[in-house]
């Protein structure tokens, strides 16, 4: 009996993690879907837990067990770390240099050198980062010892780096798209040895791949340099390829199954649904701006919280918009959905939680909780975890914070 797709990607989630954890990008099924059972809060309230971090980034939040994991890079003392906390109480638990020096690039106002989320097997922890002029791999036991590292390209910078590694069987993939030439490996989760490695074009671009269960198989997608591709991601070998995408992406893809959503901003403004089969047909698009936060697909309908802080709901199979209202604010974080709500910060440090219905925008609730929000929600376990920064006069710092009833 064949499965539908999305009970393939749960069988294929629950591999190696529960609905307890938050393993990486995206979350376990790598959609930006929570565990739907679980009960976290509607209205925020005071923090369980804030712990201040020294240095900056924008990358999300890990959760494995009874640790969290963020990436920072502090510029003061030239080093981009790997950090982890408990997670019950927010107290420090490992901190572990990776790289030191190599803040030579100019980024983009909105970036940072540790924009990228880590993720877990559960035997170690994946992180990339810029370092220099290069894009690295690092792979680090639950201790925060380092197991290997692999260097992936000459990374020239254009806006930023914050690509994410995935995991998928015994591989984590990554991706390094730049002017230079980028590329999508397939490293030994175990040795960090290159199994597969493709070649991408020359242009800037910023999303991470992503492993979905599309058309009937599991399919690694990226979109950007003015193509959509579609890897078998244990070989790399391409499975298909189209003119389908702005030059430059940033939005992780989903799929409802049938179709795969590609959204981005540079040199024009698109959201466009794409045949997952590999006909190349292009099912719909719109020139709506999408370009930073990641889209959500429930129930036949796709969501997005676009960059200006509209809110937007789609019907996934013809595209006819359902409704379009403002939340208020930018937004760089991509939304969570979690059963029938959806949770998003936006860059003034506001977080809306509302409803993913498709007859009209209903905001349960909001509140700001922060001076800036540039991270993605991480919710599990009925937690929410969310990368924020306050000022004090000029002086910015960060924090984790937790939620939870």
């Amino acid at each position: 009996m064949k499965l539908p797709s999305i009970f393939c990607l749960l069988i294929l989630a629950q591999a190696i993690t529960s609905a307890n954890d938050w393993p990486g990008w995206r979350g376990p099924n790598n959609n930006g879907v929570a565990d739907p059972d679980q009960d976290p809060p509607v209205e925020l309230g005071k923090p369980k837990w804030q712990r201040d971090i020294q240095g900056r980034g924008h990358g999300s939040v890990m959760v494995w067990k009874d640790r969290v994991w963020v990436q920072v890079a502090d510029k003061t003392i030239q080093r981009q770390s790997l950090l982890s906390f408990d997670r019950d109480t927010g107290r420090p638990s490992t901190s572990t240099g990776i790289h030191t020096v190599g803040f030579n690039q100019k980024l983009n106002k909105k970036a940072t050198w540790a924009s990228n989320t880590p993720a877990t097997d559960g035997e170690r922890v994946y992180v990339n980062f810029l370092h220099g002029n290069t894009a690295k791999t690092t792979a680090l036991d639950m201790s925060g010892n380092q197991v290997w590292q692999r260097d992936l390209c000459e990374y020239k910078v254009h806006q930023g780096y914050g690509s994410s590694p995935i995991i998928y069987k015994n591989l984590v993939i990554v991706s390094a798209d730049n002017k230079l030439g980028g590329v999508v490996c397939g490293l030994d989760r175990k040795t960090g040895d290159v199994v597969w490695k493709a070649d991408r074009a020359k242009e800037p671009n910023y999303p991470s791949p992503v492993v979905l269960n599309a058309a009937g198989k599991d399919q690694l997608f990226l979109t950007g340099t003015n193509k959509v591709t579609s890897y078998d991601p244990l070989t790399g070998k391409v499975n298909w390829e189209i003119d389908g995408a702005t030059t430059e992406c940033v939005t992780t893809t989903v799929t409802d199954g049938e179709r795969i959503y590609s959204s981005g901003g540079y040199p024009k403004n698109h959201v466009a649904a794409i045949e997952a089969d590999g006909s190349g047909k292009i099912a719909w698009e719109t020139k709506d701006r999408v370009y930073v936060p990641s889209m959500l697909v429930k129930d036949g309908h796709l969501y997005a919280v676009m960059d200006s802080g509209v809110a937007i709901c789609w019907d996934a199979k013809t595209g006819a918009e359902k409704w379009k209202a403002r939340l208020g604010g930018n937004f760089s974080g991509s939304p969570t959905l979690v059963g029938d709500k959806i949770y998003a910060g936006n860059e003034s440090g506001t977080v809306y939680v509302f409803s993913a219905r498709p007859d009209k925008l209903e905001v349960l609730s909001e509140q700001k909780i922060a001076d800036e929000i540039f991270s993605s929600p991480s919710i599990c376990g009925g937690q929410i975890f969310l990368r924020v920064a306050n000022y004090r006069g000029v002086t910015r710092s960060e924090s984790i914070v937790c939620f939870s009833k």
